[in-house]
């Protein structure tokens, strides 16, 4: 279990001065207003443009409590929820408090448990974990109330690409100027990381890795927005935008996580045959652990997607991680660094992460979370089989979700990249929800119209697609 570092002694954790350029406070000020002010609708717009356009780190620290940006947004958010919920006596849901948020609730809270029960009264952790649920609990909700039906996906979808298509130029700037733009705010560097002699580009996120990780799990949403003659233009902008930002950040990780985007997408043919193609895959993974002299998951090690990647690292992480199961499966460990040489105490694997945070039964909780939105894609996408357009947009959620599987194999996400991850559960539930009490519908905020004039541009008529 990783303990609170700098700053723990304050509400937040942090740096000890506040660390707000002017040009940020007035953006963040303006996207609380326009949070505030616009309809529900519009209002996940400006938030999601001040989360993800305003540097990691920024942060005001007032009387020893240290508010980032993101949560300074997100209790004004929550403030307009419980407004509404208080005004009009309606559930803030409209479809209702379901599975995958008892189980993500329940995953935010035995965090929070585990950590009690290990450090006991030790008031830093309990701090530390005060900020985890505002961040958890607080974004994942929030984002539920924001993305109601398939207009809001397209609107989150649409943001999103607006977002890359200005990251994509700021890292594209970065990866051959070696000089980070947003770095002139403060809380972040200035002058670009280097690798083999290569600069990787993170613009406003705290790791390259995340910057590229972010860009490449957004992929499916811009080709879902290409189908549509309306959204063509942000497609190709946010298209182009990923791509520059997974090039410019010299990472393996996000590449990985773009190819296996797009394998995803090739699988479509084969949708009515996937419990084939997972047996199959599996099979050949047992074959793997037979043939190897080392463990399965150094097959991680084999791959060399950009040079010097860290490959072997994190195949060691889980190698070690396996063999010290006894020390973190009940309430984690921050023992790491004990269990022999080199950087082992590093958690830049979120399945590693939420084992050594949160011992087995939250990482079991993160799992079947994940399992779970599988499930209820792949249930909801059988329901409508009949409709190619709504089945594409379930399949491209589903690829969604399964990038953001790859991509925890490389990187844990421990800045803004997380909402993005708490998006698309929040989209998967809307999706998801009601279809099996009327066929070919998916939920829409008022009366719960047929998706198919919504989506009637998205493929052709007729296409074998």
């Amino acid at each position: 279990m990783q303990m609170p570092t700098s700053g723990i002694g304050a509400f937040g954790g942090g740096a000890a001065d506040t660390v707000m350029h002017p040009v940020v406070a007035i953006a963040m000020v303006a996207a609380i207003a326009l949070m505030l002010w616009l309809p529900r609708k519009y209002a996940v717009v400006p938030f999601l443009l001040a989360l993800f356009l305003l540097p990691a780190g920024q942060e005001l620290h007032v009387g020893g409590v240290h508010l980032y940006v993101p949560r300074i947004l997100i209790a004004f958010g929550v403030a307009r929820l419980v407004r509404a919920k208080l005004g009009s006596g309606n559930r803030i849901f409209t479809n209702g408090w379901n599975d995958l948020d008892k189980i993500f609730t329940c995953w935010a809270l035995l965090h929070v448990v585990v950590t009690t029960l290990y450090y006991g009264g030790n008031g830093a952790a309990l701090i530390q974990r005060a900020g985890f649920i505002w961040d958890t609990l607080g974004g994942y909700y929030l984002l539920r109330y924001l993305i109601r039906d398939t207009e809001d996906i397209r609107r989150v979808a649409k943001t999103f690409a607006l977002i890359v298509g200005v990251l994509g130029i700021a890292l594209l700037y970065e990866r051959f100027r070696g000089v980070n733009v947003f770095g002139y705010f403060g809380s972040i560097p200035l002058i670009s990381a280097l690798r083999d002699g290569k600069i990787r580009a993170q613009g406003p996120f705290a790791h390259p890795i995340l910057a590229g990780s972010f860009a490449a799990t957004l992929l499916p949403f811009f080709v879902w927005l290409w189908r549509s003659r309306r959204t063509k233009l942000l497609a190709v902008v946010g298209v182009a935008g990923c791509t520059a930002m997974v090039f410019s950040s010299s990472s393996a990780t996000p590449l990985s996580i773009y190819m296996a985007v797009i394998i995803g997408i090739c699988f479509w043919p084969q949708r009515l045959r996937m419990r084939t193609v997972r047996w199959v895959f599996l099979v050949l993974l047992v074959a793997c652990a037979l043939a190897m002299k080392a463990p399965v998951w150094f097959l991680i090690a084999r791959v060399t997607l950009v040079a010097g990647n860290s490959g072997w690292h994190r195949a060691n992480l889980i190698d070690v991680f396996f063999r010290h199961f006894g020390d973190w499966w009940l309430l984690g460990t921050d023992k790491q660094a004990t269990w022999g040489f080199g950087n082992l105490d590093d958690l830049c694997e979120q399945w590693i992460s939420e084992g050594e945070t949160g011992g087995l039964a939250t990482l079991l909780c993160f799992i079947l979370l994940i399992t779970q939105s599988f499930r209820r894609l792949g249930k909801a996408r059988k329901r409508i089989s009949q409709d190619r357009k709504q089945e594409w947009l379930l399949w491209l959620i589903g690829v969604a979700l399964f990038a953001h599987c790859v991509g925890y194999f490389g990187i844990s996400y421990f800045d803004q990249t997380k909402y993005s991850w708490f998006a698309l559960l929040a989209i998967i539930t809307v999706v998801t929800t009601r279809t099996a009490h009327r066929k070919n519908i998916l939920p829409s905020e008022t009366n719960q119209e047929p998706l198919e004039p919504i989506l009637s541009e998205l493929l052709p008529t007729g296409s074998r697609w």
